[in-house]
């Protein structure tokens, strides 16, 4: 039977018998790949010897079957994920944050920095913080329903931030910044066009800008402010090593001009026309929020580097920064232009449609957040590349439904077989096998003929003289036209 655990095959057949009467090729094969994952990729191979199997089971009876099942004994078993320590970490003074664009919903691969973050900082009795990076009304369009999307997806995952906070109502705190740096010599209003600006630095050289005098990189920030110039026309840049071996961080731009006239923002409207990129206005927030950590993926480093040189020049210390390796969902649509067209050509139903990978898509089909809090838990930091399939969250998510879920039954494809009784009956089944205070399903049945369903794939093993067991409700003989009550020793 190949290289396959057959002893295995036959304890779970045997178990399933013992506990239904007769045993499922399907009910084993579940069990088995539960198992044995690696038999995943062979179910082909595999279900043939596990029906050889069963046909064996089956053929057995319940003593022989005793010296290949002797039931486990259940422990209770809590299971506990620990962190490792944080480096620098002090108990009462952790500060993190998680910063989402709410230009769409939060989706799997955001899970990690979101929870690590917010679990570290409960570890360390210290604050989390949510902030919207919501600097780009242009190209990452922030909208009034994406943050309270992620507000709601939060509170569904039971995460209770400190604070909430808004980049777009700290722009006069970025251009403060912006001065000092001018005043430092460390800043200056770029005025070259993009490919010629591209031009210069690729080949290592200053743009004519870069040796401005001080008052006249103020002047020109003044009038970017002041709406002398167009978008497109001015960007702040920061003075970094022109020698970089990365060109993206040689000069890299601080603050830009976008029309808001065209691009209105949904919180502060037209009122600005100069935004901060990414990493001027993280940067000064890390530092001015006292955030201590920051967890986030590895494609970050090179942010770093850039960072790096606002706190550099501002005299500030940087946050401990931790990179965790890439998440890779195979089975999940993550990416939002992607998902918004498959909206528009009606390939899905929203953003929620069970087929994507965004929280709502989950919710929807039924992943409880605790599961989905778990697998990421089990994640953990490691800076290596980590896959989660849709597998195993769902291994994950029965084991936390399991504990919660009542249980209720159904019979796929319905046979009405009758059954003859010799005395009224009532059966009482729990709807929680482990907690009998949720109380009990209730069924009577009465002296004479009575009918239950069963599935057609039960009804065709059902032989003549075979002795059965129903659940709950007795052992039975298979007579010509009904089943005939034996005992009810079940």
């Amino acid at each position: 039977m190949m290289d396959f655990d057959v002893e295995l095959i036959r304890r779970y057949a045997a178990e399933n018998k013992i506990k239904f009467g007769r045993a499922s090729s399907k009910a084993v094969i579940g069990k088995v790949i539960a198992s044995m994952p690696e038999y995943k990729t062979r179910v082909r191979e595999l279900i043939p010897v596990i029906e050889r199997v069963v046909e064996e089971i089956n053929s057995m009876s319940i003593e022989d079957l005793k010296r290949y099942y002797s039931p486990p004994v259940k422990k209770k078993v809590k299971e506990e994920f620990r962190l490792p320590p944080l480096p620098k970490a002090v108990e009462g003074m952790v500060s993190t944050r998680f910063a989402p664009n709410p230009d769409f919903v939060l989706h799997l691969g955001s899970l990690r920095p979101l929870i690590l973050s917010y679990e570290y900082a409960k570890m360390y009795n210290g604050k989390f913080y949510i902030r919207f990076e919501d600097t780009d009304p242009k190209t990452k369009r922030p909208e009034p329903r994406f943050y309270e999307a992620i507000k709601r997806d939060v509170e569904w995952l039971g995460i209770k931030p400190d604070k909430y906070i808004y980049q777009s109502d700290r722009l006069e705190l970025y251009y403060d910044v912006a001065r000092t740096l001018i005043d430092r010599g460390y800043a200056y209003v770029c005025l070259c066009e993009r490919d010629v600006f591209k031009k210069y630095v690729y080949n290592g050289l200053a743009c004519p800008h870069r040796g401005q005098s001080i008052e006249d990189n103020h002047e020109l920030f003044d009038k970017m402010l002041n709406r002398f110039f167009n978008e497109g026309e001015a960007v702040l840049r920061i003075k970094t090593d022109l020698n970089h071996p990365n060109p993206s961080v040689r000069d890299w731009p601080a603050l830009r001009i976008i029309d808001t006239e065209t691009y209105r923002h949904p919180r502060v409207y037209d009122e600005y026309i100069v935004w901060p990129l990414y990493n001027f206005s993280c940067a000064i927030d890390d530092y001015m929020m006292g955030i201590t950590h920051v967890l986030r993926g590895a494609e970050h480093r090179v942010n770093e580097v850039k960072q790096s040189y606002i706190f550099r020049y501002m005299g500030w210390d940087p946050p401990e920064y931790i990179h965790h390796g890439r998440v890779a969902i195979p089975e999940g649509v993550l990416s939002k232009s992607k998902i918004l067209k498959g909206i528009r050509e009606g390939l899905y139903t929203g953003i929620d449609d069970p087929r994507l990978a965004t929280l709502p898509a989950l919710r929807r089909r039924g992943f409880h957040p605790k599961a989905l809090y778990n697998v990421i838990l089990k994640t953990g930091l490691s800076s290596s590349n980590t896959t989660i399939d849709f597998s195993m969250l769902a291994a994950e998510n029965r084991k936390v439904i399991d504990r919660e879920a009542n249980r209720y039954y159904g019979v796929r494809n319905p046979k009405t077989v009758y059954i003859y009784l010799m005395d009224d009956v009532e059966v009482k089944i729990r709807v929680h096998p482990d907690h009998p205070e949720r109380g009990y399903r209730i069924f009577r049945l009465y002296r004479g003929e009575n009918y239950i369903y069963i599935d057609f794939e039960d009804e065709k093993y059902l032989e003549y003289g075979d002795l059965i067991m129903l659940i709950s409700l007795g052992n039975f003989r298979v007579g010509e036209e009904t089943l005939e009550f034996i005992n009810n020793d079940v």
